[in-house]
Parts: structure tokens; C-alpha cells; sequence
């Protein structure tokens, strides 16, 4: 036990390293700890990590789909839902069609392990994409289609993937049942899901409490996911419509405690859960070499090189035209919701990724099949799914700030930041108007004093004052020394209480509250700087 929370300390130590390196040099922190944790594997001494398959699928998984759903905007995920479902069920169910087709014929993989193999490497991861989109200033579209599909695309692939397993292990396998299981199951998470969070928003806001209701909201993506899933479903559907039922409707139930705690909780496991999700696959590497001695090596390498091949040109057959045969046949599509550009198109096509989930439902494989043979091919299987991770991860996400350069869209989503902003301000300024309305008609419906009345208008008028008048370079460098100038302030204000303190002027408990309400007003600051525009 001793030995195993050492190399736990190692590798946080390990994830802070690498993860503050690959921002240093402007990397995805996803891509650099693959790599570290490969690295890892083959250091002298250094044990075996075997990373268990129940870890993330119904440890890890839980809490990643829920933190992004309720993150995810309801009316942009609602207006983008047919390019979401386009790629998250029919792109995932097309590429392990490819798979199974191009491992069938020049492989000679029985069709059975061929789509078992293609619903496992089917659905892209968008942890390292998105990061790098967001860093390159693309256009929000292409970040809410791309994070859409992330969300749903998991689901699809693990219910095939069951599919896949029941019929290697019978033998039996019917098309309009499965299909109809697969409405079933998608029509029952949905109704769970949100059940769930309507369950979960009424007994937080019951609670009143911060540590409670962030310990129910911890618990909330468990109890969506693992019902479903023991069920025979896929768990992933009931957490994503859970948490965006609680991300739309939460505001006016959760308290602001609650959320400004909750966001520095989940914000640190998000973190602390991706970075050793990704240390942990890459040091998957010594095991699945030691396990790759049964076959030729010549063959796994060829396998891998043609699956990472056919499900990086099946995305590619897949997204263009579902992108634009949708519009060419329907005029109501085609007016609602105009062609994006092929360069659009491109971008998401060449954001295929693929994660820690692939390697976790291909870890989770049997070993041994109803009559006690052992499970065909599932060593390859393994390889494979790694060999794919790596060269996606690797190859496409260092490639992505090229391409986008090359294809003229970074910094494209510039207008969009600059016009999100500057709604931004005018809802702040509508907002303090609405205030001051509700503070009239409370005075006439009031006895109040002219004091207190005369205080709210002052906090109303200094409110007003610090909002910035625009978003034009001149007002941004302004609004920017202002900051800077006003944490140096605080600063000194801090410093002044710890003298206080060490001269036993005033008690630890004071300093805290002094300290509270600066740490506030510090991080007030933060969330109202506005950062540099996308270039």
C-alpha cells in the first residue's frame, strides 16, 4: 500500500511537471503526458501501471461527460444537434463498418472481432483538439459541434462495442434487434438523465449547504451513469442529458457558495483525472509490448497502420457529406442553418482523435469466451487500440495548429469574441438597470431610510463605473493597468493585515475574513480582465 501511494505522489508530481511544461511551450498538456507517460514505462525499476478498464469506464467517465455537459450550453448544443448526432452516432457506426470491412479482407479478422475492433477505435476524444482550438481562435461553431460530439460519440461506441462482445461470445447476432434495443436504450437514458438532475437540483437546493451539495453533485454523473450501465446500457446518454438539465437549470437553484466552491472542485479533478488518464495510457506501452511477443511483428504494425488509416479517411468520406447533402436535399436545412465553408468542414474532419476510452473498453475485453477458449485476437485488439491512440493523439493533434494556419481560420473566431463581449457588457449594464428598478419600487413599498437607500445607489453607480465602455485596443490597455494597478492595491492590503497580525493587533480568525473578502475581490478582477484577442 505504502509502495503504491509513492508512485500515486510520483505521478502528480509527474502531471504538474509536464502539464506546466507543455504551457510553457505551448503544447496540449494531453499530448506531452502520452509521451511522459510512455517514457515512464521503460524507466529501470520503474513497476508495471496497469491501468484497470472498470477505472475509467465507471470511475473516470462519469465525472469527464458530466463536468463537460453541464459546462456545454443547452441552446447551442439544441441548434447543433443534427451535426452532433451526424458524427456522434453515424460517423462512429460508419467508421467501425470501415474497420470491420477493411480488417475482414486484408487482414482476415473474423467480422465479428472486425467491428468489435472498429467500435472500439470509432469515437474520437476531443480533450487535446479543443484545447488547441480554443488556443487558435477558431470560430465557437466548430468548438460546440466538435465538444458536442465528444460528449455523445462514447455512448454509440460502447453500445456497439457490447454488441460486438455478445455476438463473438454466442455466435448470434440480429440486426433489427439490436437496432431496436439501441432506440430503447437511448429513449430510456435520456428520460433517466434528466430525472436524475431534477432529482439531484431539488435535494441540493434542499441542503443549503456548500460541502453537501458539492458532495451530491460529485455523486449526481455515478448515479446517471452506473444504473444504465448495469442495466445493459451505456450509462453515457443518462449522464450527458443529466448534466445538461442541471447546467440549464441550475443557476437559480444552486447558491453562489455552492458555485464558487464547486467551480474550483471541479475544475482541480478534471484536471487531476485527464492529465493521469493520459500519464496512465502511455505507460500502458511496456505491457502491451510484453504481450505483443504472441504475434509477428510485422503484423500488429501493419494492423495498426491500416486501422489508424481507415478511420482517419472514413472521417473524412463521413463528414463531408453529412455536411452538405443535408443542405442540398432539404431547403429548410439549407435556409435554417447555410453551408459552412469546406475549410470548416476540413477542420473537423482532420480533428479525430482518439483517447483513454478507446483503450479502456479494449482493456475491458474477456479474456475467455462462455466455453472457457481464450477471446480471439484480443492481444492485437489491444495493440491496435494503442497504436491508434498514439499516431492520432501525436500525428493529428501536433499537425491541428498547422492545418489550421494553412486553411486561414486561426484567429477567425476574432468578430465572434469581440461581439460575445461586448453583449457581455451590455447584459452587465441591463442588469444593473433591471437592479436599480427593483431598488426603486422596494423603496416605495418600504419604509426605508435614506441611508441605506443612498448606500445601494452608490454600490449601483460604482458598479455601473467599472464596466468598460467598449472593447477598442485604447480601453482594453486602460482597463488592463486599472487591474493591474488595483492587485498591486490588494497586495499592499494583504502585507498590512499580516503586520497586524504578527504585532497581535488582530486574531488569525480576522485575518481570514479580511483575507476572504480580498481573495474575492482579487478573483472579481480575474473573471473581468479581458483576456488578448484571438490573433
Amino acid at each position: 500500500m505504502e509502495a503504491q501511494f509513492q508512485i500515486f505522489l510520483i505521478l502528480l508530481a509527474v502531471l504538474a511537471g509536464a502539464t506546466l511544461l507543455a504551457r510553457r511551450i505551448d503544447l496540449a498538456p494531453a499530448i506531452l503526458l502520452l509521451l511522459t507517460g510512455i517514457g515512464l514505462a521503460f524507466v529501470p525499476g520503474m513497476p508495471t501501471l496497469e491501468l484497470p478498464p472498470d477505472l475509467v469506464l465507471l470511475v473516470v467517465l462519469p465525472p469527464l461527460i458530466y463536468s463537460a455537459s453541464v459546462a456545454m450550453s443547452w441552446r447551442e448544443f439544441k441548434f447543433n444537434l443534427r451535426p452532433i448526432i451526424l458524427l456522434s452516432v453515424g460517423c462512429v457506426i460508419f467508421t467501425a463498418f470501415a474497420v470491420a470491412t477493411a480488417t475482414h479482407y486484408l487482414i482476415g479478422l473474423p467480422w465479428g472481432v472486425g467491428f468489435l475492433l472498429g467500435a472500439i477505435v470509432a469515437p474520437p476524444d476531443v480533450v487535446a483538439p479543443l484545447a488547441i482550438a480554443r488556443k487558435l481562435g477558431m470560430p465557437r461553431r466548430i468548438l460546440v459541434v466538435l465538444e458536442g460530439e465528444g460528449l455523445v460519440n462514447d455512448a454509440t461506441a460502447l453500445i456497439l462495442y457490447r454488441f460486438a462482445v455478445a455476438a463473438i461470445s454466442t455466435g448470434l447476432f440480429s440486426l433489427p434487434k439490436a437496432t431496436g434495443t439501441f432506440a430503447v436504450i437511448v429513449v430510456g437514458e435520456l428520460l433517466f438523465g434528466v430525472a436524475v438532475g431534477w432529482l439531484s437540483l431539488r435535494a441540493r437546493h434542499r441542503t443549503r449547504d456548500p460541502q453537501i451539495e458539492i458532495t451530491l453533485s460529485l455523486l449526481t454523473p455515478y448515479f446517471a451513469f452506473w444504473i444504465p450501465e448495469h442495466l445493459g446500457g451505456s450509462g453515457v446518454i443518462a449522464t450527458v442529458a443529466c448534466g445538461l438539465y442541471i447546467g440549464w437549470n441550475g443557476p437559480l437553484l444552486i447558491s453562489a457558495a455552492t458555485r464558487l466552491q464547486g467551480i474550483f472542485f471541479w475544475d482541480l479533478v478534471i484536471f487531476l483525472v485527464e492529465g493521469l488518464l493520459f500519464l496512465l495510457t502511455g505507460s500502458q506501452l511496456r505491457l502491451l509490448f510484453e504481450k505483443s511477443k504472441a504475434f509477428p511483428i510485422q503484423e500488429i504494425i501493419f494492423a495498426t497502420g491500416l486501422v489508424a488509416v481507415v478511420i482517419i479517411v472514413a472521417r473524412f468520406a463521413w463528414v463531408y457529406p453529412a455536411t452538405y447533402l443535408p443542405r442540398l436535399i432539404s431547403k429548410r436545412v439549407r435556409e435554417r442553418d447555410p453551408a459552412p465553408s469546406w475549410r470548416i468542414t476540413f477542420v473537423v474532419a482532420f480533428t479525430g482523435v482518439r483517447g483513454a476510452v478507446s483503450l479502456a473498453a479494449a482493456l475491458a475485453l474477456p479474456l475467455t469466451l462462455p466455453g472457457g477458449e481464450a477471446f480471439p485476437y484480443r492481444d492485437m485488439i489491444l495493440f491496435v487500440a494503442f497504436g491508434v491512440i498514439f499516431i492520432t493523439l501525436v500525428g493529428l493533434g501536433l499537425g491541428l495548429p498547422a492545418v489550421v494556419r494553412w486553411l486561414g481560420l486561426a484567429g477567425e473566431g476574432r468578430n465572434e469574441y469581440v461581439a460575445e463581449h461586448e453583449a457581455e457588457i451590455a447584459a452587465r449594464r441591463e442588469a444593473l438597470d433591471a437592479a436599480l428598478k427593483s431598488l426603486d419600487a422596494i423603496t416605495d413599498d418600504r419604509q426605508l431610510s435614506d441611508e441605506v437607500v443612498k448606500l445601494l445607489r452608490q454600490r449601483h453607480e460604482i458598479r455601473t463605473g467599472q464596466l468598460p465602455g467598449s472593447l477598442d485596443p485604447a480601453g482594453h490597455e486602460i482597463s488592463a493597468s486599472g487591474t493591474r494597478l488595483t492587485r498591486e492595491l490588494i497586495g499592499a492590503e494583504r502585507k498590512f493585515i499580516h503586520a497586524l497580525l504578527r504585532d497581535g493587533k488582530i486574531t488569525d480568525e480576522t485575518r481570514r475574513r479580511i483575507e476572504r473578502d480580498l481573495d474575492l475581490e482579487e478573483a472579481i478582477l480575474s473573471n473581468r480582465e479581458y483576456r488578448t484577442m484571438p490573433l
